[in-house]
Formats: C-alpha cells, sequence, structure tokens
C-alpha cells in the first residue's frame, strides 16, 4: 500500500512541508483538508455514515465527504477526487469558506486542519465505497440541526464545528444564484 502524505501547513495555509498522514495524526501537525457539503434541489444536505473501519470517527454522521489533498495537489481537485472515491459522485463545487481547528479522539489521535469547505448540487443518488462510507441520507437542514442538538454524539467533530456556519453563509448568499437552488 502507498504511503499516504497530508501537507504540512502554517497558519496562514501556507505549505512549510508534508508527513505521513498518520503520524501528522499522532502529533496533531496543521495540514490542509476539504469538507464537501452537497445539496439536492429540495435544499437537503446528503450526508454519509462513516464506516465502521475509520481509524476515527467511525459509525459516525458527516458531510458528504471529506479527506485530504495530496502534495502537489489542489484542494478543489482534492475535492472532486475524494468525492468520486467515496461516493461515486461528481459536482460543480463552490468554496465557501476555511477554518481551523484542533479535536483530540479517544484513541490518542488529533485532527489539527485548516478545513477548505466546498458545497455543490446534485440530483443523482451517491454509489459508496464501502470502504469509506456504511450508509447515507439526504436530510433537510432544520432536521440536521435540531438533530445535532438532541444527539450531537452522532456527529463528527468537524460537522459540528461547521455546519451552522455554512448555512448562514448561504443565507447571506441568498440573492446569489447558486445558493437559491441550496437554501430554500
Amino acid at each position: 500500500m502507498m504511503e499516504e502524505l497530508v501537507v504540512l501547513v502554517d497558519e496562514n495555509d501556507q505549505e512549510i512541508g508534508v508527513m505521513e498522514k498518520m503520524h501528522a495524526h499522532e502529533k496533531g501537525m496543521l495540514h490542509r483538508a476539504f469538507s464537501v457539503f452537497l445539496f439536492n434541489e429540495k435544499g437537503e444536505v446528503l450526508l454519509q455514515q462513516r464506516a465502521s473501519s475509520k481509524y476515527h470517527s467511525p459509525d459516525l454522521w458527516s458531510n458528504t465527504c471529506c479527506s485530504h489533498p495530496r502534495p502537489g495537489e489542489d484542494v478543489e481537485s482534492a475535492a472532486n477526487r475524494r468525492l468520486m472515491e467515496e461516493m461515486g459522485m461528481t459536482a460543480s463545487l463552490t468554496k465557501m469558506f476555511s477554518f481551523q481547528y484542533k479535536t483530540h479522539f479517544s484513541n490518542n489521535l488529533i485532527e489539527h486542519e485548516i478545513d477548505h469547505v466546498f458545497c455543490g448540487l446534485v440530483e443523482n443518488l451517491p454509489h459508496l465505497n464501502r470502504d469509506e462510507v456504511q450508509s447515507w441520507k439526504y436530510i433537510g437542514v432544520d432536521e440536521v440541526k435540531k438533530d445535532m442538538k438532541l444527539n450531537p454524539e452522532n456527529y463528527t467533530s468537524w460537522f459540528k464545528i461547521c455546519f451552522d456556519r455554512l448555512i448562514m453563509e448561504m443565507d447571506q448568499m441568498k440573492e446569489n444564484e447558486y445558493a437559491k437552488l441550496i437554501v430554500a
């Protein structure tokens, strides 16, 4: 199996090196990542339930897909690549914002990322890579917010951090034709 590398960055998202992915998560090194949120024409978001075999956050619900760009790969290309690898889907993606977070997991791994958030509009159904994703659902934004309040333990840490901000950013874009399709 090929060694998987992540791009290490400084606080300004400037590349400072690369490191093997698990080693970066063991040391809590700041690295580049992305999260993709796909919506259908009803304004429902496509969530995935992470596979039970994932090295952290197994079985939890999260955004449509997420991962890390490879060295030399731009973030949007990486997001499109991973969307196909995990969900068997393509979409035209729009970059919404970036944020930094750090989360410690019970298995002593640390996610310390600058996460670039993208969204897109789709009408097709996913074709899951079962090594990555065990289930999926389209669900209304208000339903997600309500369930996250009642059952926060069912969602990934980064999803809980960025979902409300994404919806707020999309609400501010309502004058934009793209956002009108996504935000009812």
